[in-house]
Order: C-alpha cells, then structure tokens, then sequence
C-alpha cells in the first residue's frame, strides 16, 4: 500500500473518531437539557445535582474535541470537505459546550431553591414548553449533522421562535405574578425562573449557529453575518 492510500486510510479512520465524538457530545447535553427540566419542573435538588456534576464530562469531552481537531489539522492537513468538517466540528463543539453550560445554569437555580417554591411560576412562565423546544431544536440539529442534511439544518432557523416569544413575554409576565401575589418572598423565585428563560433562549441561538457550521461543511456555504449585511 502507498504512504498516500495509508495517509487517506488513517485520516477517514480519525474523522470517523472524531463524528463519533461530537455525536457522544450532543447525546450529553441533550441529556443535560432534560434533566435540568426535571429538576426543575419538579424542584428535585438531587437530579439538579446530578446536572452540574455531568458538567465535568461535558467539559471533558469539549477538551477531546479539541484536541483531535488539532491533532487531525496537525498531521493530516486535510483539504476540502475533510477540512471543512473538521473546522465545523471544532465550532459545533464549542456551541454544544454553550449548552451544557445553560443546563447547568438552570440546575444551579434549582440547588438553590426554596423548599415553598411556588410551582405555578412554572405555568404561567412556560418554562417547560421552552424546555420541551430547546430539545427538539438541539435534537434537530443533531440528525441533520448525523445525516448530513442541510434542509433539516435549514429548519432550525425558524424553530426558536417559541423560544424568543417566551423569552420577550416573560418580564411583563413575572412583574405580573408578582404584583398578584403580593409577597416578597417570592420575589428570589421569580428572578430565578426568569433568569432560566433568559438561559434557555440562547440554546435556540446556539442551535442555529450549529445549522450554519452544518450548511458550511456540507455545501461551503458560509451563512454567518448574511442577515446583517443585507440590513446594511
């Protein structure tokens, strides 16, 4: 066998490791994201715990990435679509990675919680239908990485809107709460729920920027900053 089939041979066998690695990554944070919305919907400190102690595999696993990017750049100098992969991997990873840490945040909040927290918060906040959306934007995105398909990526750009309609409705709808409830004691409670909605928009912002890195692996076709040019 020539030292090129041989080079070729061993660089497949690393980009194989390394999609094998970012999939191991989202099933993480997917899995991350659904515990944080136990936890919460259900004020259980264990499993909130469970979430932030994950962090450490999350960020483990962010670091591995890392490296066989680096490592795969280093001494295969891939070219075209094996290059493009390897470049949309390392930013994916470092979104994935965004995830995790809005999860965790969310688990914080809830290790933090008052055993009296007022369950109805949840309700009027629909912070578990944003949950329920950041799954499936995060779980989209996925298959259209696991299959290589640009128009399910495509299909996350117009999938956060839940997420940005809780998010924009949600400060009218704590001040609400709290002008009925007329106790002070709540007002930890709100903020926190609040700053959980705040978290759990970006995972739509995430998700789309890993769309981008999809449609620029697949078609090189760079999205980033289209929007913004076109308004100038």
């Amino acid at each position: 066998m020539k030292d090129t089939d041989f080079s070729s041979t061993h660089l497949d066998h690393q980009l194989s490791l390394l999609r094998e690695d970012v999939l191991k990554m989202w099933r993480l944070v997917i899995a991350q994201l659904e515990d944080s919305k136990a936890a919460l919907t259900t004020v259980n400190k264990d499993i909130a715990v469970e979430v932030i102690f994950s962090e450490n595999s999350v960020n483990a696993l962010e670091l591995l990435i890392d490296d066989r990017c680096e490592d795969i750049i280093a001494l295969f100098t891939p070219v075209a679509s094996d290059l493009r992969f390897v470049l949309a991997s390392l930013k994916i990873n470092a979104n994935l990675e965004r995830i995790g840490d809005i999860a965790e945040g969310v688990a914080k909040f809830v290790a933090n919680m008052q055993p009296d927290f007022d369950s109805r918060l949840l309700e009027v906040s629909h912070i578990p239908e944003m949950f329920n959306q950041s799954v499936i934007i995060t779980t989209l995105v996925m298959e259209a990485f696991e299959k290589k398909d640009t128009e399910l990526a495509r299909r996350v750009f117009g999938k956060d809107k839940i997420l940005d309609e809780i998010n924009n409705q949600a400060a009218g709808i704590i001040a609400t709460y709290l002008k009925d409830e007329h106790d002070s004691s709540k007002i930890m409670d709100a903020l926190y729920i609040l700053s959980a909605i705040r978290k759990l928009e970006r995972v739509g912002d995430q998700a789309k920027n890993i769309a981008e890195e999809l449609i620029f692996y697949a078609e090189a076709e760079v999205l980033k900053h289209r929007s913004k040019g076109r308004k100038k």
